[in-house]
């Protein structure tokens, strides 16, 4: 593992023997707050076509997707074990019967794990119950990610996410009876959130049954009702430097087992109005771990506040 925080790429080599990587998987699917459920626009951040900018088309077979991703990342990276990651929309907001097939058609030699990415209150032991099925009679691993964003509820109801921090409790205290790893994404710097609500995000995540965390900066997506707040001047963006001193301080306060998927995200420049402040990922990410060795610090420095904190002197022998 990296010195300073547990790198999702070092975790998968050492999980697996050798390098693995995600094949991002689309399937028809759309989101409780798209179909009119809970409204009809998503996530005041989501564009129209989710997160999935790299994603083939959604009407591809599985299989098809499949194929033609390692056909393409195999040459390029020599990886020759993949997660299947269903990564668009709300992959849980469809019948159980369906869900199950898609994560059968996904099941081949190559395939060491099935990524199942949705929302808090858009999973229950029904569809648990199908991913641990899955997993024992076709020996896959099974990844859970569910998009928190933020534990702010007025953010989370000025974002539209059609759910409360109270949802995604739930689903991780669910989740602890299965044998799956589960991950958590935060947007760290959306526009009403501050440093206490970053720290708040990093506890709150750390004192549940968590294994990894994704983390990603802002994109204002075209066309979304984000889009229209920005070019409005409704909103204000903070400064690529105070993402990184958010990161760190995050880091610092999450739990040191973690482990991060990543720390900052992309977007194709032709689909957003704004995205990582014009530098690339890279560059976001080598201010991060500059700023961690500035401060000598590392992810866990500051995680002092479980177990009991307040009678530690009557316990700590």
């Amino acid at each position: 593992m990296n010195e300073r925080y547990n790198v999702y790429s070092t975790y998968l080599k050492e999980r697996y023997g050798e390098k693995v990587y995600k094949l991002p998987i689309s399937i028809p699917d759309t989101c409780p707050n798209r179909d009119g459920t809970l409204g009809t626009r998503g996530c005041a951040f989501c564009g129209s076509i989710g997160a999935g900018y790299e994603n083939l088309p959604a009407d591809m077979t599985i299989r098809r997707q499949i194929e033609a991703n390692i056909a393409h990342i195999q040459p390029k990276y020599k990886a020759n074990k993949f997660i299947a990651y269903f990564q668009n929309f709300t992959n849980t907001y469809i019948r159980p019967d369906v869900f199950r097939q898609y994560l059968i058609e996904a099941c081949r030699p190559d395939i060491v794990g099935i990524a199942v990415a949705t929302r808090p209150d858009c999973v229950n032991t029904t569809y648990f119950d199908i991913m641990a099925d899955i997993k024992e009679n076709y020996g896959v691993d099974i990844l859970v990610e569910f998009g928190l964003q933020t534990v702010n509820y007025k953010t989370l109801q000025k974002i539209n996410r059609g759910h409360t921090l109270a949802e995604y409790i739930d689903a991780m205290m669910m989740i602890q009876a299965y044998p799956f790893r589960n991950c958590t994404h935060v947007i760290l710097d959306l526009p009403w959130d501050t440093m206490e609500d970053v720290v708040e995000t990093a506890k709150i995540i750390s004192a549940l049954p968590t294994h990894e965390i994704k983390l990603h900066a802002l994109y204002i997506i075209k066309n979304t009702v984000m889009a229209d707040w920005y070019k409005a001047g409704e909103i204000q963006l903070i400064s690529a430097e105070e993402y990184v001193d958010r990161v760190v301080t995050f880091l610092e306060y999450t739990r040191p087992d973690i482990v991060f998927q990543r720390l900052i995200g992309r977007a194709p420049k032709e689909a957003t109005e704004f995205a990582n402040w014009g530098m690339g990922w890279w560059k976001i990410r080598d201010m991060i771990d500059a700023e961690l060795a500035r401060r000598d610090t590392r992810q866990g420095a500051k995680c002092t506040y479980l177990h009991g904190k307040a009678v530690r002197k009557f316990t700590d022998y």
